[in-house]
């Protein structure tokens, strides 16, 4: 249960201002239909951070417990410096050939290609040696904060102060660094 909700709470403050979560706003923007491109960031999660949690369970049988602590506690401590560097558009296309469905869930699948999410769940995987678990926390965690960007739009960007965010994720990948490095 700590793999699942750990990986959520993640997960959920650092997509916060995500280049990921800005994706959603504006594929909500243009399409307007929120369920088909809630559904195409289900899948599009799923297989990403399926693999990535995979990825980071596996790397736990080469590595040694001592190093593999080091390497995780300087993942995390590094996640949340990188979190004080606000995610910016990345000149993300406008144009969209295909549905709300499709182009979410293509869109959402190679953004989420070296993010931060897509790191984080590779290291979460090696912490906790449990991808499915794992995989359960950090999809919960995107949807969540992606389906804010999708269902409230700017009303809630706005009254949020994301750099607010990014300090209190940074906060929580820091702590999580150092919890790992003195065993809790």
């Amino acid at each position: 249960m700590d793999a699942i909700l750990n990986s959520f709470l993640l997960v959920f403050v650092s997509e916060m201002g995500d280049k990921t979560q800005l994706l959603a706003l504006i594929l909500a923007a243009k399409f307007r239909k929120p369920w088909p491109i809630m559904f195409g960031i289900l899948g599009a999660t799923l297989l990403n951070h399926a693999i990535a949690s995979y990825a980071g369970s596996f790397v736990t049988q080469y590595i040694s417990p001592i190093i593999l602590k080091w390497i995780l506690a300087s993942t995390f401590i590094g996640f949340g410096l990188w979190m004080l560097i606000p995610d910016k558009d990345d000149g993300l296309n406008n144009e969209y050939k295909w549905g709300p469905f499709l182009t979410t869930l293509v869109a959402f699948f190679f953004a989420e290609m070296g993010d931060k999410t897509q790191l984080a769940t590779v290291a979460l995987g090696a912490k906790y040696s449990a991808p499915l678990m794992v995989t359960i926390g950090t999809t919960m965690g995107m949807i969540g904060a992606d389906g804010l960007a999708v269902f409230f739009g700017h009303r809630f960007t706005n009254k949020v102060p994301m750099k607010l965010i990014h300090r209190i994720s940074s906060a929580i990948f820091i702590l999580f660094g150092i919890g790992i490095i003195f065993g809790f």
